[in-house]
């Protein structure tokens, strides 16, 4: 019997959520955090996250941002853990794009109270992404990705229409100028790891996001149980949509209920 992408995603996201029930793994609500840790993904660099630091600030949460190398997923984890190491109690754990794989696999850390995903990956242990990706219609931005050797960067047209395609050509034209560029290494990795199945986790959705598959999106929430946010938003919400994740990482350290 042949059966369709979708249907295909389906039946493994309902299996897997199966699987957590019957494995009576159902995350418990978040504790208080005062401490929030940002990690960015491909095609940027920590400064993507100055919009949502300065509102959580404003709150008197302690933030960090991750310089994440984008040279393999075991250094890029690292960086995450190093931060980590260094919080003084609960923490979130913030991921966007890419940086989903890392918050997925650093957030089994002690210090790690709640993930948060904003339109990011969220594999399974040990799941070929990519696999999963290619059950979903391949998004615009992949076409725009530039290698030199083995380091990848998104050209200047992609990046202003399919990466951040809702924010003013100026602005994004500033954030293309500080992307930083990966290794194809990188897009190798696997998680070992999967924190979202013992830890409560939020995710927020772009709805017009051309750099990871909406449907995908969804389909990762529901299998990881998440709180579900859907903003009609690019890949760059965080940016676009600054006040709307900042109330979505502040339900996730227990500051607000919602």
């Amino acid at each position: 019997m042949l059966i369709n992408r979708r249907t295909f995603s389906t039946l493994l996201a309902g299996a897997a959520l199966s699987l957590v029930a019957n494995r009576g793994m159902a995350a418990p609500a978040p504790v208080k955090a005062r401490n929030i840790v940002l990690v960015h993904g491909l095609f940027a660099d920590g400064s993507c996250w100055s919009e949502v630091i300065a509102r959580l600030q404003a709150t008197g949460l302690n933030c960090t941002a991750v310089q994440n190398p984008l040279t393999t997923l075991e250094e890029a984890v690292d960086s995450a853990e190093r931060v980590l190491d260094r919080q003084d109690g609960p923490t979130v754990l913030v991921g966007h794009s890419f940086s989903g794989m890392i918050v997925t696999e650093a957030g089994i850390h002690p210090n790690v109270s709640a993930l948060v995903y904003v339109a990011a990956r969220a594999p399974a242990a040990g799941e070929d992404y990519a696999a999963l990706a290619k059950t979903y219609p391949t998004p615009p931005a992949t076409a725009g990705i530039i290698f030199d050797g083995d380091e990848g960067r998104l050209s200047e047209e992609a990046f202003l229409r399919d990466f951040g395609g809702d924010l003013p050509e100026a602005k994004a034209k500033v954030l293309y100028a500080v992307q930083q560029p990966f290794n194809k290494a990188l897009l190798a990795g696997k998680t070992k790891n999967a924190a979202w199945q013992d830890k409560p986790s939020f995710y927020a959705v772009s709805l017009e996001d051309r750099t990871i598959n909406p449907d995908l999106q969804r389909f990762m929430a529901k299998r990881m149980g998440a709180k579900t946010e859907e903003l009609k938003a690019s890949h760059l919400s965080l940016i676009s949509q600054p006040d709307k994740i900042t109330q979505l990482i502040l339900e996730a350290a227990g500051q607000i209920h919602r």
